[in-house]
């Protein structure tokens, strides 16, 4: 009879599978993709048009800062279970929190009403047609998906969306860039002193390190322990605190590390060919995108504005997230991806409302780039209060208790901090020039 009971051994030894990459790869990469949003596109193609490669070196000396804030970002998610706002509104004053917030949502409804008619400005590009029609539709589409679709199938939407990213990467193969000349400014940077340099700098900065994206990869962290049920917010499961920390920093950097690297392939992009044939002034995406057929060819243009359409996908949904998670949890209701709608009507509502509002901004006379530009100004004035306040917090026992910062990134992510503070004080310095 002790026999009987010997199917059952390979089940005793067999050891757990190690998480494939799709598995590991969550909130990183989406918020790191979503980074490349089709305002993000427009800041890098400015960039390289205007200066060709002299402003590579900026992208890979903010990587190891925008790795340390995410993951800042993201332990303060896991171990609470709570969002940004939500632990902001237990450690600080309200008033404080919802002047942060209400910025925030303007900066972000701004945002996603610019990369709207930057993804219906590229369609009318490559198939013709109503603009105004297409922001509609775009806007629908992203809402729809975002308030019904359930979230784990909703997620890996936004994970098979981070490959349209790839389509800069091959521009990047497809023109001529002259490597050693890349290999050259990157090391041993070209640095001007100049206000109009110095300006195009703050805005690549404010592009790559956003609040947004604070919020965003936070909440998401929450939403990964509500939808898995062995998951647990890590001041009720310390246990986990080892697996998920190392989940975390391996999501978080490639995540930071792709967006980096294909900010650096559009500025490669654009140098070599907009910058090299005299064309340096370039204020949107699309506009990037007519530039460079006459120049690198129809291929070019077609691979440049479909990527730009994609990213928007994923960028709009991840803008009017992240200012509905932060009004939310401000507010004190139900929120969430993961809950059903019935649960979280205002939450979801919020959503469509920002989504909703950002197209219209299309139907008014606003100026665009105008707007973007002050959506800049105020994400670079929200960042800094926002990022001190996630140092404090992620620094002290009160808030994360046995999971408070390490020395290292503790270091970086201040580091990070005062570099933001730095770049907001450039912006306003600067901005009498930049909007004029």
């Amino acid at each position: 009879m002790a026999n009987i009971s010997a199917p059952a051994k390979p089940d005793e030894v067999k050891q757990p599978e190690r998480p494939k990459l799709l598995q590991i790869m969550g909130p990183g990469l989406i918020t790191g993709a979503s980074d490349d949003d089709p305002s993000g596109i427009a800041t890098y193609s400015q960039a390289g048009a205007q200066y060709g490669f002299d402003l590579a070196w900026v992208m890979v000396f903010s990587l190891p800062l925008m790795c340390a804030i995410q993951e800042i970002s993201a332990r303060i998610g896991r171990v609470t279970g709570r969002g940004l706002a939500g632990n902001l509104s237990r450690h600080y004053p309200k008033p404080l929190l919802w002047t942060l917030v209400s910025l925030l949502v303007a900066a972000n409804t701004i945002n996603l009403g610019a990369d709207l008619g930057a993804m219906a400005a590229a369609l009318k590009l490559l198939v013709g047609g109503p603009v105004l029609a297409f922001v509609a539709a775009f806007a629908v589409v992203t809402a729809t998906l975002e308030v019904f679709l359930r979230y784990s199938r909703y997620v890996s939407v936004l994970k098979w969306l981070t490959l349209s990213l790839f389509a800069y990467v091959g521009v990047a193969f497809v023109v001529h860039i002259p490597w050693s000349t890349v290999g050259r400014d990157l090391v041993v940077p070209n640095i001007r002193f100049k206000a109009d340099y110095l300006t195009v700098v703050v805005a690549i900065l404010g592009t790559t390190i956003s609040p947004y994206l604070f919020f965003w990869q936070a909440e998401e962290e929450v939403e990964e322990v509500q939808e898995r049920p062995d998951a647990k917010p890590l001041e009720r499961a310390p246990e986990q605190a080892k697996s998920e920390f190392r989940r975390i920093r391996w999501d978080t950097y490639i995540g930071m590390g792709f967006s980096n690297l294909v900010a650096l392939f559009i500025i490669f992009s654009t140098a070599a060919t907009l910058h090299a044939h005299g064309v340096t002034d370039i204020q949107t995406s699309s506009q990037a995108a007519q530039a460079l057929r006459p120049i690198a060819g129809p291929f070019v243009f077609l691979i440049f504005a479909a990527g730009i359409i994609g990213t928007g996908l994923l960028a709009v949904p991840v803008l009017a997230g992240s200012a509905a998670f932060a009004v939310g949890e401000a507010a004190g209701w139900h929120v969430g991806l993961a809950r059903p709608f019935h649960r979280a009507k205002a939450f979801y509502a919020a959503i469509a409302a920002f989504t909703l509002i950002g197209a219209l901004l299309n139907f008014t006379p606003i100026d665009p780039i105008k707007a973007l530009f002050w959506s800049a100004v105020i994400n670079g004035v929200v960042a800094v209060p926002v990022m001190v306040m996630m140092m404090h917090l992620s620094s002290h026992r009160a808030a994360m208790g046995e999971f408070k910062l390490h020395w290292g990134l503790k270091i970086v992510g201040w580091l990070a901090t005062i570099v933001m503070a730095l770049a907001a004080v450039g912006m306003i310095a600067t901005m009498g020039q930049a909007s004029g």
